[in-house]
């Protein structure tokens, strides 16, 4: 089996994009990949990201543009015509906090569901996912165990989980969200790939395994 790290943070619109696309590569490869899930700190302070790359370019109404412009084509990243514009979240670690929790208590392929309901919370929906009323609201729509999910924030196991990913992708020096790392930490792959291109990789490792597996 092949694992695939997928590092990406929850409000990077290029992650919203990729979202489908890494639910095509496992339902292409099924069993054959592990895909898991991990967090890195792209949007972790907002106002201060904003302030310095978009201060001379709009702020949040430029950024609010971009975001648009970005998945202009792409009919499955639908975008708010109010995200980024109202309800600002600060920061995506709330909600990578509750992700994180949600695996921990029940399981990784129910906090990947987490997951994407969150993204399309904010990104389809304005939702400031950032807000602890929110994510609980979230938590209730998805039928998660409010005691279960906030007793991994509460004892600190969550956040133990989140600063792991974030200091395996400083260790790896990762440049961007979303990135895919393969083949051992061999490979790195970021930003707006093509799903031809993931999918290429993906079959090449894959043929890789099997050969060496087949030697002696």
């Amino acid at each position: 089996m092949l694992t695939v790290n997928y590092f990406s943070d929850v409000l990077c619109v290029w992650a919203w994009i990729a979202q489908r696309r890494v639910e095509e590569l496992s339902a292409q490869f099924g069993d054959r990949i592990s895909i898991v899930h991990r967090y890195m700190d792209i949007f972790g302070a907002v106002d201060q990201k904003m302030h310095a790359q978009w201060g001379q370019r709009g702020g949040y109404d430029g950024f609010a543009a971009h975001v648009r412009e970005a998945v202009d084509g792409f009919d499955n990243a639908p975008v708010h015509p109010e995200t980024w514009r109202s309800n600002r979240p600060q920061t995506s670690g709330n909600a990578h906090l509750f992700i994180k929790a949600v695996g921990l208590a029940e399981g990784e392929a129910v906090a990947t569901v987490f997951a994407r309901n969150v993204r399309g919370a904010f990104f389809e929906h304005a939702l400031n996912i950032a807000d602890w009323g929110a994510l609980l609201q979230l938590l209730d729509e998805n039928q998660l165990s409010t005691q279960r999910v906030l007793g991994h924030i509460e004892d600190g196991s969550a956040m133990a989980a989140l600063l792991s990913d974030h200091q395996a992708a400083r260790n790896l020096n990762l440049k961007g969200s979303p990135s895919y790392v393969m083949n051992d930490e061999r490979q790195i792959l970021y930003g707006n790939v093509g799903y031809r291109v993931l999918s290429a990789n993906v079959e090449e490792l894959l043929k890789q395994v099997n050969h060496e597996a087949s030697w002696c």
